[in-house]
């Protein structure tokens, strides 16, 4: 556990090292005066204005639209994603913008980072187009959520997997106490692995893990089962001294309305999507990605985080109770500023 806790780490510092060695410093490359937060975004970006941005999916997303003009001369693309790396990337000043789920904004504000969601991204119908389901290990019996009782379940504090534990636990009218969560980080094939080898015996899986987990293990008797809860939520964030500078904001809203247009590209055109990013980027097969395509659904963006942000309420009192930190409030997690940007982009890319 210990090891596989150091690689990740390791990867973390590795990414954040590299980005120091490129010129990344997300100190650098401001531009203009500073910026209060409930000041009007400004549209113009700077000449000479840099921001570090981890989004690799978005990044590929805009090179096969051929968009990718439209952000090359503010934007410097990290290959880094997910609340680990990037909160470890803004601690150490290498990175202005992250892509990650629901959980990051508030793990980092919890440990004394000051960060904003400034995109938000769901799926429709999102209990049919679930981002995880529960790998069952092989041999174990599980076949509705009231049946964890007892077992050994996978658990990644701080990160989306683990909030959806928390929230699969309370579905179920079980307490942490009624399981024993076996801590792990969620990369890679670490969870899939760990229920071949029955080290745990409930894990969440996502992506084409699904897939193959029970391609590889279904014969000796691994499955999955849903969990019947939203886990859908996706956001782009950013340290408030990224957006307290003016020429920074203006780069990231800039960003925020590509980002939007990519995500409508990739929807629009599925097959470009698994051949280009899928297959040659990702190494998959084209079955694996037509599949990640059917389960993902479409995508909700929408110019009213109202919903989004009152379940984003619902995940920090439950994770505020369960880790005995403070509550928050989740609208301070949000700049309202950046509320109908995407949408505006999407509109305006229509016509």
């Amino acid at each position: 556990m210990l090891k596989n806790k150091l690689a990740v780490l390791a990867g973390a510092a590795a990414a954040i090292s590299l980005l120091a060695g490129c010129g990344g410093d997300a100190e650098a490359g401001g531009g203009g005066p500073k910026l209060a937060l409930d000041a009007a975004l400004p549209t113009t970006v700077p000449d000479g204005v840099k921001i570090v941005v981890g989004d690799p999916a978005t990044q590929k997303a805009l090179e096969l639209s051929g968009q990718i003009d439209k952000v090359s001369k503010f934007v410097q693309f990290a290959n880094l994603s997910g609340g680990p790396q990037t909160t470890e990337a803004f601690r150490a000043k290498a990175l202005d913008l992250g892509s990650v789920a629901e959980i990051p904004s508030i793990h980092a504000t919890w440990t004394g980072l000051k960060v904003k969601n400034v995109a938000a991204k769901y799926r429709q119908d999102a209990l049919n187009h679930p981002v995880y389901q529960l790998g069952i290990a092989p041999g174990v019996q599980v076949k509705t959520l009231e049946d964890l009782r007892g077992k050994k379940i996978a658990y990644s504090p701080g990160q989306a997997q683990g909030a959806l534990i928390l929230k699969v636990l309370q579905k179920a009218g079980l307490t942490k106490e009624d399981v024993k969560l076996v801590e792990l980080p969620s990369t890679g094939d670490v969870y899939p692995t760990a229920l071949a080898a029955k080290q745990v015996e409930v894990a969440p899986i996502g992506g084409v893990a699904i897939k193959r987990y029970l391609t590889k293990y279904g014969k000796d008797g691994g499955t999955t089962i849903q969990h019947g809860i939203r886990d859908d939520a996706g956001h782009l964030y950013t340290q408030t001294s990224s957006l307290e500078d003016s020429g920074k904001a203006a780069a990231i809203r800039a960003y925020v309305a590509a980002w939007a247009v990519a995500q409508v590209w990739i929807d629009t055109h599925p097959k470009e999507w698994i051949e280009g990013y899928y297959v040659k980027d990702q190494g998959l097969t084209a079955a694996d990605g037509q599949w990640l395509v059917d389960n993902a659904g479409h995508p909700d963006i929408s110019a009213d985080w109202s919903e989004g942000i009152k379940r984003q309420q619902e995940t920090i009192d439950l994770l505020a109770k369960e880790t005995k930190n403070d509550p928050i409030k989740a609208e301070d997690l949000f700049d309202l500023r950046f509320q109908t940007v995407a949408t505006d982009a999407i509109k305006a890319a229509a016509k």
